[in-house]
């Protein structure tokens, strides 16, 4: 028996781990996911929109999604939060200067 979605998902190791993404492509599983469960997307949608994927890859990447959906899941959140802490800890250099002019 062949196994599909190994000849559509790769493991790439990247900052804060190791990250599944379609073979070939820098869409991550977690994007094509997001697109068809949150945005409402269908799988031709997001073929037509990203004519890189097959539909072969878009059905893998969300059979991945639901075999590793809790995984997934908080490793999204945990990035969400990481990124919001970075937002609060360092302003950007235009939020600096519309302070700086606000205080004139």
């Amino acid at each position: 028996m062949v196994d599909v979605i190994q000849d559509h998902i790769e493991i790439v190791e990247g900052a804060g781990g190791p990250k599944p993404r379609v073979a070939g492509t820098r869409i991550r599983v977690v994007d094509v996911a997001i697109w068809h469960e949150k945005q409402g997307m269908s799988a031709a949608q997001i073929v037509q929109e990203y004519p890189q994927l097959t539909l072969a890859d878009v059905y893998a990447a969300l059979a991945y999604y639901w075999d590793h959906r809790d995984e997934i899941e908080r490793r999204a959140a945990d990035d969400a939060a990481f990124e919001e802490e970075c937002r609060r800890q360092y302003s950007s250099l235009l939020q600096e200067k519309l302070r700086q002019r606000a205080s004139q």
